[in-house]
């Protein structure tokens, strides 16, 4: 049941880039935008599983600024409008931050609200449980408890954080003794045989009210910068918002509240950190396999393998994560591949741009493929959504070919405009401001081909551009 004189607001954490699961997770496109199971991605998933608890059309996101139209195209996709539904952080700075951040953007239109707190990357197996144990928050939480939902752990994992319970609360809570770092084995095995520690999931339920009080108690000084710079309006300042402390919801309100309470849950849950962790969430094959793509095994056991388009075949492989994307392919075995965090580390350091994002770039008005680049030219595939305008950046380029592949667009180039029907193509010469319009209901794709007035030194690492 839910309380009907407070609307419910499902506060969906969008932060992070994901890096142990590159190369398919990047910078620029986070695991949350993923699609890893199924057809939807992490966020889409985590928004339907909400119905009929709670209601999709009171979701909230927050999000980095440079994710904010994607996160917008992931609601839409699903027929969720995005309008006031996104918080654009202008840079990252934890847990807290972003969760005080949703508290005062609602508090502005909601006088007191309940607000359930999610991360948008992690994935739930039994969903009738979950929606138990989010009924039984939701009237914790109405009693004036903040909720942590805390996993029953099924073995001594030492990847996650811990929480503590003690006296017995309504609908099976405990009350919260404190929460405890990612253990050593020896510590998890302990816990597991206390039977008085759960995993920390990071979902919350609370209301608004409670929390911002326990902001004000525990945490003035973020409370007060926070809401300062929320009040100059919708231009949030980067500079100021990068001087709030990085700090996580657990150290700044959780360790410290005497309202906190964790409602043991059941329900099957993964937080996706690790390509190991994903392998083990999903449905094996005969041979303890989980394949995603074109792939072909002979002699292949206990793998994770996803594919990207092109086939992969394997043979006589064992316990391998073997991951292919158009530009970058990590193997490793599946038991250290979160190391492949310190490889993402390497890229950043070496300015390679397979860090930061795919051959595939997303835009508000559409997307880039990179086909080819080489000294001299280059060659993308531009994807135009319907009812958008791509402002075509063809500067210090001698000429520009559009080949239209799907659909139909118009086109103006300084004095010159025309249309272009699929199969048919310009050729402009000493391009200025090129507009692309598509002003029909469906995509259009073209295969744009641009050359450069010199021969430029090779260059590893292209930038995409629009």
């Amino acid at each position: 049941m839910t309380d009907k004189k407070m609307t419910i607001y499902p506060v969906l954490l969008a932060g992070g880039s994901g890096t142990r699961l590159w190369p398919v997770s990047r910078e620029l496109f986070p695991k949350q935008l993923v699609k890893f199971i199924g057809q939807d991605s992490l966020v889409q998933n985590t928004v339907k599983r909400l119905t009929p608890v709670l209601d999709p059309e009171n979701v909230r996101i927050v999000c980095g600024k440079e994710h904010y139209h994607e996160m917008a195209r992931h609601l839409e996709l699903i027929g969720i409008s995005a309008a006031s539904k996104i918080y654009s952080e202008p840079c990252g700075r934890n847990t807290a931050p972003a969760i005080l951040f949703a508290v005062l953007q609602i508090l502005k239109s909601d006088k007191d609200a309940i607000l359930c707190i999610f991360p948008a990357d992690h994935v739930i197996g039994d969903i009738p449980k979950f929606h138990d144990k989010l009924n039984a928050a939701i009237s914790l939480a109405r009693q004036g408890h903040i909720v942590t939902f805390g996993i029953q752990p099924g073995y001594p994992e030492t990847g996650y954080g811990y929480i503590e319970g003690e006296s017995a609360m309504d609908h099976g809570a405990l009350k919260l003794k404190r929460f405890v770092e990612k253990p050593d084995k020896a510590t998890a095995e302990k816990y597991i045989e206390a039977g008085s520690f759960f995993w920390n999931a990071g979902m919350f339920t609370f209301r608004a009210s409670v929390m911002l009080e326990e902001f004000r108690l525990h945490q003035s000084d973020l409370c007060e910068k926070l809401t300062s710079i929320l009040e100059q309006g919708s231009q949030i300042s980067a500079v100021d918002y990068r001087r709030l402390e990085n700090i996580s919801i657990d150290y700044a309100i959780m360790e410290n509240t005497e309202r906190g309470v964790v409602l043991p849950s059941d329900f099957t849950w993964s937080d996706i950190g690790s390509w190991k962790s994903l392998y083990d969430f999903l449905a094996k094959d005969q041979n303890a396999n989980v394949l995603d793509g074109d792939i072909i095994t002979q002699n292949t056991k206990n793998c994770f393998i996803m594919g990207a388009g092109r086939l992969v075949a394997t043979n006589n492989v064992d316990n391998l994560v073997i991951v292919d994307t158009p530009d970058s392919v990590f193997i490793s075995d599946i038991d250290s591949s979160r190391d492949v965090k310190s490889i993402v580390s390497e890229l950043k350091k070496g300015g390679r741009e397979e860090y930061h994002h795919h051959r595939t770039v997303h835009f508000p008005w559409g997307s880039i493929t990179r086909l080819e680049h080489r000294p001299g030219y280059q060659v993308d595939r531009l994807e135009i959504y319907p009812s958008c305008q791509c402002p075509e950046n063809s500067y210090g380029y001698k000429t520009v070919h559009l080949l239209v592949t799907e659909g139909q667009v118009a086109f103006e180039n300084g004095g010159e405009q025309g249309i272009l029907e699929l199969g048919s193509d310009v050729h402009l010469d000493h391009p200025t401001d090129i507009l692309l319009t598509n002003d029909a209901d469906k995509p259009v794709s073209i295969v744009r081909i641009r050359v450069s007035f010199k021969t430029p030194a090779a260059d590893p690492s292209p930038k995409i551009t629009s």
